[in-house]
């Protein structure tokens, strides 16, 4: 079985490079998407959530203390003032000056580069349905034609759901909470929140969950691992994908533990 993903190419794994290359470049950034992209990378994860003035930016954290060393939050700025931020030399100094991408420059640079995860937070999603970001986010998809080369993921039921509804033919992931899934079975979270895909982490993916997956063949994504060992006991178990910080020593032993991985 194999992904119903989604680009140029069928894979069997997927090398999904976490939020860019961010063990090497600041993360969400453009050094760091173009540094997966050069490391061979087959997707890009990256987050989403929304200014004042309601424009989606590329970003994972609301608050900019981490980032920026700005108490401030994404949703009070406009993005006049957000595209003064400097989200570079947290990282490292010679990265000073790297900004705030808007998902419109991202989605316009990965045409025909590379297949994108687009993770709305939870943040910047409302209980009003006219809030109308998850229609912001799959127009700017249709309108850089981006449809088959993205998959947009959430935490948050109301995000997927209003996904799903909006843009049937746009896969979708769901992202792995004790708090969403409430007690249920993998096959009534797959089914209520009607997603494509089963985004966790490691230790959420216990024997039974995935044999659960695996009887209803919905691929499963692993986030977020950065050591071989653990690589490589998930790739064994058979997995679909896993996002890293490191794509390019993911990349090495998934081509190693699965040569035909690509296809």
């Amino acid at each position: 079985m194999r992904p119903k993903l989604y680009g140029y190419k069928e894979y069997r794994f997927l090398v999904i490079a976490h939020r860019g290359a961010s063990y090497y470049r600041p993360e969400n950034t453009f050094s760091s998407f173009e540094q997966a992209v050069r490391m061979g990378a087959d997707m890009i994860e990256l987050d989403v959530l929304f200014t004042k003035d309601n424009i989606p930016v590329v970003i994972h954290d609301e608050n900019l203390s981490r980032l920026a060393g700005t108490n401030e939050n994404i949703s009070n700025l406009t993005i006049a003032k957000l595209d003064r931020a400097e989200v570079g030399s947290w990282f490292d100094t010679k990265f000073k000056g790297e900004k705030i991408p808007t998902l419109s420059e991202v989605l316009n640079w990965a045409k025909e580069k590379i297949t994108l995860n687009i993770e709305v937070k939870s943040e910047a999603v409302s209980d009003n349905p006219e809030g109308g970001v998850e229609q912001k986010v799959i127009d700017l998809v249709r309108k850089f034609k981006m449809e088959s080369h993205v998959l947009l993921s959430s935490f948050d039921a109301r995000a997927l759901s209003r996904f799903k509804l909006l843009a049937p033919e746009i896969p979708s992931g769901y992202l792995y909470s004790r708090e969403t899934s409430k007690g249920k079975t993998i096959p009534q979270v797959v089914d209520e929140f009607n997603v494509d895909l089963y985004h966790t982490t490691s230790r959420s993916l216990t024997k039974r969950r995935h044999t659960q997956l695996q009887e209803i063949e919905c691929p499963v994504l692993v986030y977020t691992v950065n050591s071989r060992r653990e690589m490589k006991k998930l790739i064994k178990k058979g997995i679909h994908g896993i996002f890293s910080d490191r794509p390019d020593r993911l990349k090495e032993v998934a081509d190693k533990e699965i040569p035909d991985r690509l296809h």
